[in-house]
């Protein structure tokens, strides 16, 4: 049996190994993912992501858990950044969420960014595919620690929540542009601290400035205390009220059209990448052409045109 038949069948050791191949590269991956993307559709995906130092994998294991107690299957993406230096990464969100380990209904990858920016990993997509595939009802996916512009979560969640912690100095300054306009949900974690109350008030004071229209969702501001287990239920409602609306008002069916198109292009414009570098590798052909941008003979443009002219004649 192929892995892809064997991940239908609800084989974890082949989807880990599967997982595994997607990460590292190899092509006969893909032949796994063609059988199991019909088979695709049905997991619902939540994206968590915000500061580093939110507590964002806490609020993850302990969602997990409620997910759990509610009969669903669980699957978990937990992106970790690389060392720009040596290529590695520790990956703690295992740690952190060791409790599960022993659980048949809960699946756990962890991912490197391998220098992928957007706070997600490049198999990021593929993986949580897998998952889907593999019967998992919920697919977390925690994106490593982002700033204001690293909002890729949005792409391939369902529902995104937003985390926040008080005492990042200015709050404002930190929940501003693209951060603000993705979250379905924010949440103010370690709520025990001081000026939870302020960086909650100001959050809801923010999404109220934010032009909404007519039967569209309204983001609530909710508070938690992962450690613990304070407001995760609430949260979990929340998730769940906002699932029932997406699917009932058929936003799903926009935000699917946009997703396929995006995940399109992505596996288009790396194969064509690919192609074009073993292309320009032939002959030393490549290395004559810098050369020839080098002495300043062709410009890297006109070099660029070139390349295309001869891959594509006609």
């Amino acid at each position: 049996m192929s892995l892809a038949e064997q991940v239908l069948e609800g084989n974890i050791r082949a989807a880990a190994r599967l997982m595994r191949d997607i990460d590292d590269g190899r092509q006969e991956a893909i032949e796994e993912l063609k059988q199991l993307y019909p088979h695709t559709g049905s997991a619902f995906i939540i994206g968590i992501t915000g500061p580093p130092g939110a507590g964002k994998s806490t609020l993850v294991d302990q969602l997990t858990a409620s997910f759990r107690s509610r009969g669903k299957k669980v699957g978990v993406v937990a992106i970790d950044p690389t060392s720009p230096f040596t290529g590695g990464a520790i990956l703690g969100d295992r740690i952190r969420m060791n409790r599960h380990s022993c659980d048949e209904g809960v699946f756990i990858r962890s991912l490197a960014t391998r220098g992928a920016l957007g706070g997600l990993s490049r198999s990021t997509s593929d993986v949580a595919l897998v998952m889907d595939a593999l019967g998992m009802d919920i697919v977390i996916i925690e994106t490593v620690g982002v700033g204001q512009d690293e909002v890729d979560i949005v792409k391939e969640a369902h529902t995104t929540c937003v985390v926040m912690v008080p005492g990042l100095g200015d709050d404002i300054q930190a929940i501003k542009a693209g951060i603000l306009e993705i979250g379905d949900i924010f949440v103010v974690n370690k709520a025990d601290r001081d000026g939870a109350d302020r960086t909650a008030r100001e959050l809801s004071t923010m999404l109220d400035m934010r032009a909404a229209t007519e039967g569209s969702w309204n983001p609530q501001v909710l508070r938690t205390e992962a450690t613990r287990g304070t407001g995760i239920n609430e949260l979990t409602d929340e998730i769940m009220s906002h699932r029932d609306y997406f699917l009932s008002s058929g936003a799903i069916d926009n935000f699917l059209r946009e997703r396929t198109q995006r995940h399109f292009m992505s596996i288009l414009r790396d194969t064509l990448f690919k192609k074009t570098l073993q292309y320009v590798a032939q002959d030393d052909y490549l290395s004559g052409l810098i050369e020839r941008m080098t002495d300043h003979r062709i410009d890297p443009y006109s070099a660029v045109e070139e390349i295309v002219t001869k891959m594509m004649p006609n």
